[in-house]
C-alpha cells in the first residue's frame, strides 16, 4: 500500500502552533458531531473545543465546523485524512 503524499504550502503560510478551522461536511446523521470530536479529540492537545452544526437546505447533510490549535503541517495532514476516514463524512474543508 503507497503513502499520499501531500503537497500543501500550509507551513508557508501558517505560524505554529496556531488556530485552523476544519469544516466537516457528513450525512445529517446525530452520531456525526460526536465523530468528528472523537477524531479532533485523539489528535489535538485538550482544549475547549466547541462544533458548530449547520443543516443543509433539504436537511440531508450536516456542516460541522470547529477551531482547533493545530502545531504543524503535517498535523493539519493528519486531522484531514483521519476525519475524511469517518464514514458519514463527505468533504473536509
Amino acid at each position: 500500500m503507497s503513502k499520499i503524499v501531500k503537497d500543501t504550502k500550509f507551513d508557508q503560510y501558517l505560524d505554529f502552533p496556531c488556530n485552523f478551522s476544519f469544516k466537516v461536511l457528513g450525512l445529517a446523521d446525530e452520531r456525526l458531531v460526536d465523530l468528528v470530536m472523537t477524531v479532533i479529540r485523539q489528535h489535538t492537545e485538550a482544549g475547549d473545543y466547541s462544533p458548530t452544526v449547520k443543516p443543509s437546505a433539504k436537511g440531508n447533510y450536516h456542516s460541522v465546523a470547529v477551531n482547533v490549535t493545530v502545531t504543524s503541517k503535517d498535523h493539519i495532514e493528519l486531522l484531514y485524512t483521519e476525519l475524511g476516514k469517518i464514514e458519514l463524512v463527505r468533504y473536509v474543508l
